[in-house]
């Protein structure tokens, strides 16, 4: 057990309470792990077995064991489970300031760009679309838009993102109000990405999953461009597609370019 001095579980509980409605919940070690790595402000961290927690950071990434030592206060498991329903089987739970959306904003606008941005469409699945920011910090994007009607920073996004939404610029717009660059959306009926060199200015726009792109995203398109697909198959994972359009662009990049 580590000698750092541990807050009182229930004040804990109270500052938890205080600010969950306006705070980023960070649901499981491996959320709060990415979190830290790439600067999230934290307040709070519960856990059930503080002692657990720590094992696995000084397992798995011992880079963030400090920090997360300082952070994490005990609390008694069903006190946790109150306060998030569907605990993540590592069985912690944090809560984060959510990023300026002016200094978000901004960074998706700052050209010239070294790296894509990444457009959701008018999404309906909150787990692919945490999947897809998961990606897209994975290749070094610049950030995540979307449109319609999801807030990327739901809980159940920020899950399947697993935290690395710290780690680009995540926010919600109009089309009309897209990150400039040339707008390259997925369609079936497009040119072979195969053939194409996508920049590093790029805006990727991808189509929901039930509809694919809204007639405002397609107008606002200046290339319309399909990923290679087996005759019969009608669709991929909207994940899957932004992986193999992300992996195309990153292939196009000299080995060890920082994106």
């Amino acid at each position: 057990m580590s000698g750092t001095r541990q807050r009182d579980p229930d004040d804990a509980v109270r500052a938890w309470r205080g600010i969950a409605d306006t705070s980023v919940l960070l649901d499981g070690f491996h959320a709060i792990k990415h979190a830290l790595r790439f600067g999230a402000v934290i307040p709070s961290a519960l856990a059930g077995d503080r002692a657990a927690v720590l094992a696995l950071a000084d397992e798995l990434a011992p880079d963030v064991k400090e920090a997360l030592d300082a952070l994490l206060v005990q609390v008694p498991d069903t006190t946790l489970r109150s306060l998030v329903p569907r605990l993540h089987p590592t069985g912690v739970a944090a809560l984060a300031v959510r990023p300026s959306r002016t200094a978000n904003l901004d960074a998706l606008a700052r050209m010239p760009r070294t790296a894509p941005v990444v457009v959701l469409d008018d999404p309906r699945n909150l787990g692919n679309a945490g999947a897809v920011i998961r990606l897209a910090a994975g290749f070094g994007a610049t950030g995540v838009v979307t449109t319609g009607t999801i807030d990327p920073w739901h809980p159940t996004v920020v899950r399947g993102g697993a935290g690395l939404h710290f780690a680009t610029a995540v926010e919600r717009t109009d089309v009309s109000e897209l990150p400039p660059g040339p707008v390259f959306a997925l369609d079936a009926e497009g040119e072979d990405i195969r053939g194409l060199k996508l920049p590093d200015d790029a805006v990727l726009a991808f189509g929901s999953e039930r509809s694919g792109l809204s007639g405002q995203l397609r107008e606002r398109a200046d290339h319309l461009v399909s990923l290679p697909m087996r005759p019969q198959v009608s669709s991929y994972n909207l994940a899957t597609s932004v992986g193999m359009t992300l992996f195309h662009w990153s292939a196009g990049r000299p080995p060890g370019a920082e994106a």
